[in-house]
């Protein structure tokens, strides 16, 4: 069922239970009610990430509240996305940009990844988390995404799971189409691994070449940006492998 972008969406952490009230928090309610505007009787559409999505009524109890009132199911959950993707943190901004386009593209962890080159750095998970859930009531996805603790490449790869395939994106590589190695992938559990702006170092390619786990994959005959990199990676592993086909 597709969703209704011409109402309201808003991600609540309660249970959501036909009838059974949620009062908004602080920052929800200054949302609502001063930037929205919304008036006792308005209603939207809410989730949690567990119990699919809702239309709730609007109600003012008192001027400093207001509870957000199940009324009925308007999409249930879907399973959650298996994709993990892996990235060496950027600057700020280009960071959010990253975020947001990962959720909107169907990764199911979010696993930052520091790297030799790696420019940018996380200092609050919080605010990725954030940027993830703002993402994911913009363009009407159920599922978040969880957010891991920052790991460093060659920690990751020493404890990773085998039965989890890696592709990663190789500025190195001397072919131009990933879909030959891609349809070789035989694997139902996968990651994708983007490097940072300064690409992978040589010991870091040889590395992740090593393990018979990985596949590298090139990204046609431009040079891409990391951020773009992000998204051509994800669009072309779920259109060839993934939950687009």
């Amino acid at each position: 069922m597709r969703a209704n972008f011409r109402m309201q969406r808003l991600f609540v952490t309660s249970n959501i239970k036909a009838g059974a009230p949620i009062e908004a928090d602080h920052d929800q309610f200054n949302y609502l009610a001063n930037v929205l505007r919304m008036e006792d009787g308005a209603e939207l559409l809410i989730f949690n990430g567990r119990d699919g999505e809702w239309k709730a009524g609007v109600s003012f109890p008192t001027r400093k509240r207001i509870l957000l009132t199940p009324l009925e199911e308007t999409r249930p959950q879907p399973a959650p996305s298996d994709l993990h993707y892996l990235f060496a943190p950027l600057k700020v901004g280009r960071l959010d940009y990253l975020v947001q386009k990962a959720v909107e593209m169907g990764a199911g962890l979010l696993q930052p990844v520091m790297t030799q080159h790696v420019q940018g750095k996380i200092t609050n998970l919080d605010k990725v988390r954030a940027n993830v859930i703002e993402a994911a009531e913009q363009c009407g996805i159920l599922g978040i995404p969880d957010v891991a603790e920052p790991v460093k490449l060659t920690d990751l790869l020493a404890s990773w799971p085998r039965e989890r395939r890696i592709i990663y994106c190789d500025e190195g590589d001397a072919g131009q189409n990933p879909l030959p190695l891609l349809t070789k992938v035989k694997e139902k559990h996968l990651a994708l691994l983007v490097g940072p702006e300064g690409g992978f170092s040589e010991e870091e390619r040889a590395l992740l070449r090593s393990l018979d786990f990985v596949t590298a994959i090139p990204l046609g005959p431009r040079i891409l940006r990391a951020d773009t990199a992000a998204v051509a990676a994800m669009a072309v592993i779920q259109a060839a492998i993934g939950d687009w086909n």
